[in-house]
């Protein structure tokens, strides 16, 4: 690992503005609605399309069960309804999706975009960085744990079609998952194809099972009325709010919706939520509602560990069983696969240290695997399913990492509506208020889960945290030190240009710092005694934006003496590739030959010390992931044959 690492985006509208791109922005150009629509269910609905599945039988069977009558199952259907309708449809897909960054959605885009709305506020970016980076280590927890509830929940139902193979479900579900991680090297490309058709019978089948079962007993479409749920909580108020804790399963998921805006566009989520993926998960769940109530009180109670399931007719519950543990594999697929994208934004916003990248397509930018987070995901995966057991007791961890998200979410909307925006304060704060009072409600039933698992999520998101915080704050420190001792380029090219012996050929020398000579240059002059013809200091800087256009891609100085700077601009969406950026630079003389051309980088060795920034046990972990991080050759796909590492020791 080196000194070489990308420049983290500084929050600064102009400049990010100036850089934005106009090609490349638009990708679903030329796509018809109905076609992104379809993607869209396949991709973007698959974790909250598999809630069903254990989202009611959890509120009324799980750790804080509920007698399954008609009072409590018309007040937890009030719930389910009105929770989609305030926070997914509502919040996300009405509100927040508004808010994209350049077309990219998600808790880092999210935060990008705040932070150069509060841009020259200290005292508000420190804080708001801090929240957005914290949403995104409770996204690693939700990422381990959704596999593991949604196909474990979904092999359960094997238990309904023949009550022996119980003992099956784990090694099942374990096998699916194993072999789900290990095609994650494939790529996602031929499979994505299959991805749509299936949710959309997978839909169809939530649709069609939830209507039978509806037309049955009708009488429960009053379930709709918001006054049930102010009924429930108005008789048995501390049984309603533990409840909570498992109705907002019903909506996790509702965050993809956002940060899978930008493979599919606002308008086609919108149109497959409201037209398709909305009535369909209401029918599902008002059909579970349904057969619970027209069962026998006995009945009832033996129906609600497995409702969804016995929607069905007996002869149709295995084909139920395959089909809903193919949506849950696929509803996996998209959390990892969304893992991998927020890890990339992460790496390239200086977050998380450079990761071996692999691109899967070589048509689409978005499909990439990411080894480390790939088999580390596996592990915990597989280590939840043993340690829990069942999608019951995983349910109790389930929902915490979900809920806190999206209450940071409203904090960092909040900020956006009054900051970017330029919403009424009076009308912003009420919107807020609302979407506080849910969020908090959620968050807080959640709260009484941390014993019996919601510990896990907490525990994970802790871990990410301090990771990702100790290593922005150590690349901070890192070249805070390296820039003290730096030598004005100025200074450097009148008193060394003209001593040192000059050599054919181009040396590109990679700094983090825009000032100042890189330590790289030093070293070679000072132990190689010669400088070549033409020097180029350059630093690859990752702007807050997705994505920088190619006309905007690197801006250069010229020093004089064959010395120039140059910084080269991308997106946080996009890989930097520095051979390609400097192929196309103008002003720097001659094009470059890469065969004529050295790279010089500085490999740094870290000293913990006492000296202030940081603590020394955060100090010594970050060196073991400066240590461990991805080779700057490599990241910046620099040709291995012209490179040369030259290192040297920072006391930070």
């Amino acid at each position: 690992m080196n000194d070489t690492l990308e420049e983290k985006a500084v929050p600064a509208a102009s400049a990010a503005e100036s850089l934005l791109a106009q090609d490349g922005h638009d990708s679903h150009a030329g796509e018809s609605l109905l076609k992104l629509s379809v993607g869209a269910i396949g991709v973007v609905f698959g974790d909250i399309g598999t809630s069903p599945i254990y989202a009611f039988r959890e509120t009324f069977a799980g750790h804080h069960p509920l007698t399954p009558d008609a009072m409590h199952i018309h007040g937890v259907l009030s719930l389910i309804f009105w929770s989609m309708m305030v926070v997914v449809t509502l919040k996300y897909v009405t509100i927040i999706m508004r808010a994209d960054n350049k077309g990219e959605g998600g808790s880092l885009a999210l935060l990008a975009l705040v932070s150069r709305s509060v841009q020259g506020e200290k005292r508000w970016t420190r804080g708001l960085v801090l929240l957005g980076v914290f949403a995104t280590a409770l996204f690693f927890g939700d990422s381990m744990i959704t596999p593991a509830i949604s196909v474990l929940s979904a092999v359960e139902g094997l238990t309904v079609v023949e009550s022996g193979m119980a003992p099956l479900v784990i090694p099942i579900a374990v096998g699916i998952l194993i072999g789900l991680f290990a095609l994650q090297a494939r790529g996602t490309a031929r499979m994505g194809a299959l991805f749509g058709p299936i949710m959309m019978l997978y839909f169809a089948a939530l649709a069609v099972l939830g209507a039978i079962n509806l037309i049955a007993r009708p009488g429960v479409l009053v379930a709709l009325n918001p006054i049930y749920a102010l009924h429930f909580f108005a008789v048995e108020p501390v049984h309603a709010f533990l409840a909570m804790g498992s109705v907002v399963l019903a909506v996790t998921g509702a965050e993809a919706l956002y940060a899978d805006m930008g493979h599919f566009g606002r308008k086609p989520i919108r149109v497959s939520w409201l037209a398709f993926a909305l009535p369909a998960l209401m029918l599902n769940y008002l059909g579970q509602g349904a057969l619970i109530l027209s069962a026998s009180p006995t009945d009832a109670m033996a129906m609600i560990h497995s409702p969804f399931f016995l929607l069905a007719p007996d002869e149709l519950r295995l084909p139920l069983v395959i089909l809903a543990t193919m949506a849950t594999v696929i509803a996996s697929q998209a959390v990892i696969s969304g893992a991998f994208s927020v890890t990339q934004q992460a790496i390239q916003l200086g977050f998380i240290p450079r990761l071996k990248i692999t691109h899967t397509s070589a048509s689409a930018a978005g499909q990439i695997y990411i080894p480390v987070i790939n088999w580390t995901l596996m592990v915990m995966v597989i280590l939840l399913v043993f340690g829990f057991r069942t999608s019951t007791n995983l349910a109790a961890a389930y929902g915490i990492a979900v809920t806190g998200a999206m209450l940071i979410d409203t904090f960092l909307l909040a900020v956006l509506l009054v900051s970017l925006w330029k919403w009424n304060k009076l009308g912003a704060g009420a919107l807020i208020a609302v979407f506080l009072a849910v969020d908090l409600a959620y968050f807080s039933a959640n709260l009484t889960k941390v014993p019996d698992g919601g510990w896990f999520p907490l525990l994970i998101g802790l871990i990410a945290f301090t990771l990702l915080t100790t290593w922005a704050k150590g690349r901070q420190l890192m070249i805070k030190r390296l820039s003290e001792v730096a030598m004005p380029v100025t200074v450097f090219v009148k008193s060394a240009a003209n001593s040192a012996e000059r050599v054919p050929g181009t040396a590109v020398f990679m700094t983090t710092a825009r000032d100042g000579v890189p330590h790289a240059l030093l070293h070679n002059l000072k132990h190689n005694k010669v400088l070549h013809d033409r020097v180029i200091l350059l630093t690859v800087k990752i702007e807050d934006v997705p994505y920088v256009g190619q006309s905007h891609r690197a801006e250069v100085k010229e020093f004089g003496q064959g010395f120039y700077r140059m910084v080269v601009h991308y997106g946080f969406m996009q890989e930097p590739d520095v051979p390609a950026a400097l192929a196309c630079v103008q002003g720097i003389g001659a094009p470059l030959r890469m065969m004529d051309t050295s790279f010089f980088l500085a490999r740094q060795t870290l000293i913990a010390s006492s000296r202030p920034g940081m603590a020394v046990w955060r100090e010594k972990l970050f060196a073991w992931m400066l240590r461990n991080a991805e080779s700057a050759m490599e990241f910046f796909k620099l040709p291995s044959n012209r490179v040369v590492e030259l290192g040297s020791q920072v006391e930070i």
